[in-house]
């Protein structure tokens, strides 16, 4: 079985997981997209797979639901906000795709009703972490979005991160601004830089490289929370407060 991106809109990546000649999709933003590369390589689509309601992760289903009669997954906590879900998910609910068991994870932050995906050392997370990022809070508090990013940063080093958004560069840029010292940083930043050069996608990151440097990751070390509290211009008293100040910061960042 094998993973690859389809690129979506401005910066999405539509996941297609490939087997033989049957494909699934992970959050299908354009269904047109789905379906040149399905006739391209004559591809069945075999399952639908969604993490959360916004329509850049899920404007596809209904056009490709028109054409393929297959199950799509996603989030109960979101179903009327998702058109087309057959099967509703709920944490701990464990989805077979391709005969590989994935675990279903609620990761609220970035929406209340996310959900990411783990299995056979792969992690679909959706808007929730980005290489070297996070989502933004658009439903969720500071405390949330922290629980659900150490939830997914706990798992095995080696896991693959499939993210959907190709945000790496200018997140690697805030990175730089909170932790300039960070070798691990300096190292994933020139890597990106040759991706990115050659037109490669600088995804699927592994979790073991989002805790070397990932600033949302890393609220616990000394040298993030000094520069948290440096921009804050005030002491914060634990790492939800500095979870959110850095938030805060990459909103407002124009590095």
């Amino acid at each position: 079985m094998t993973v690859q991106p389809l690129s979506a809109f401005t910066d999405n990546y539509i996941w297609a997981l490939r087997r033989g000649d049957e494909a699934i999709v992970v959050d299908p933003g354009d269904g047109r997209v789905v379906q040149r590369f399905l006739d391209a390589a004559s591809l069945r689509l075999t399952a639908i797979v969604i993490t959360h309601h916004h329509p850049d992760h899920t404007g596809g289903i209904a056009m490709l639901r028109e054409h393929w009669d297959v199950p799509v997954y996603g989030p109960r906590a979101e179903a009327t906000k998702i058109a087309g879900l057959t099967t509703l998910l709920d944490d701990g609910d464990r989805v077979e795709l391709f005969d590989e068991s994935y675990a279903v994870m609620a990761v609220p932050g970035h929406t209340l009703g996310h959900i990411a995906y783990y299995g056979a050392g792969r992690l679909f997370c959706g808007d929730t972490l980005f290489s070297a990022g996070c989502g933004r809070l658009f439903e969720g508090t500071p405390a949330q979005m922290h629980a659900s990013l150490a939830r997914l940063a706990a798992l095995p080093p080696d896991t693959a991160v499939y993210c959907t958004h190709e945000y790496t560069t200018a997140n690697l840029a805030f990175a730089h601004a909170v932790e300039p010292g960070n070798a691990a940083l300096q190292q994933r930043t020139t890597e990106v830089q040759q991706r990115r050069a050659r037109d490669e996608p600088s995804l699927p990151s592994t979790i073991a490289l989002e805790r070397a440097h990932n600033p949302f990751l890393r609220a616990a070390v000394p040298a993030v929370q000094q520069r948290a509290v440096e921009h804050a211009g005030m002491p914060l008293t634990d790492e939800i407060a500095v979870f959110a100040e850095l938030r805060r910061w990459k909103d407002g960042f124009r590095g």
